[in-house]
């Protein structure tokens, strides 16, 4: 089936699709013409609905189980997508962990579990796709305004995490920019999702201090990656941009 759309003919891999912001992404890229692979860790059925859901349009989208805490299975899942779509134009790098507590109760195991995740998975998906990207190409990830903003105790660990994909965004911008390979960051605010629910406890502290006044939605964040994938983004590169409601004004 020939599809249409402003992805048309383009090929992404989603880190970390099967749920949340996550399957939001492979929903949108895929209703832009995208064909999509994604991967997903423990929710062998949610990622069957998100890929049929997203496939129902006439695109090609797959699921494919990957840890993103192993850099050898984010390198497979790298070249296993590529091999299924004929090639890579496209990555988000969306698949993340969070641990939360005071610097003094959190385990190194935790620790160790989120910036294998959240850095470590992240470098070795760019590391393994470049060879597949050619001009146009396009490495989003999903950072958090928390790399620059933290609005309370506990956040110490995911925090830098999310400071170190601010930093690694801006050197591999650097690097890829002559081959025509952007390199984004995108950091959102709190998300209804079902980590951070926008009628939880959290979300009541949260909620004021947004210059909208609500939580933003999984849809808010696909959005800004489908405008970062299309042709015409190729002169935004290196960016941390923060979608969050103006919280961190």
């Amino acid at each position: 089936m020939t599809t249409t759309g402003p992805l048309a003919g383009r090929r992404a891999l989603v880190t970390g699709g099967s749920r949340g912001i996550g399957a939001e992404i492979v929903r949108r890229l895929a209703s832009d013409g995208a064909d999509v692979v994604f991967t997903y860790n423990s929710s062998p059925e949610a990622a069957r609905q998100v890929a049929e859901q997203a496939g129902a349009g006439g695109t090609k989208v797959i699921a494919i189980q990957a840890d993103s805490g192993d850099a050898e299975s984010v390198a497979a899942a790298v070249d296993d997508a590529a091999t299924r779509l004929g090639g890579l134009d496209i990555l988000v790098n969306n698949a993340g962990v969070l641990a939360f507590g005071p610097v003094q109760d959190i385990a190194l195991a935790d620790f160790d579990r989120v910036l294998a995740v959240n850095v470590r998975g992240v470098f070795a998906a760019i590391q393994r796709v470049i060879p597949h990207l050619g001009q146009g190409g396009r490495i989003i990830t999903i950072g958090s305004i928390n790399s620059e903003w933290v609005p309370l105790a506990g956040l110490a660990v995911y925090s830098t995490s999310k400071a170190a994909v601010a930093g690694l965004t801006r050197a591999v911008a650097r690097e890829l920019g002559p081959r025509g390979i952007t390199v984004n960051n995108i950091q959102p605010g709190p998300v209804n999702t079902e980590m951070n629910p926008d009628d939880g406890d959290f979300a009541a502290v949260m909620r004021p201090m947004s210059a909208v006044g609500h939580y933003g939605q999984p849809a808010d964040i696909a959005s800004a990656v489908a405008y970062l994938a299309l042709p015409e983004s190729g002169y935004i590169t290196g960016v941390n941009w923060n979608i969050d409601g103006g919280i961190t004004l």
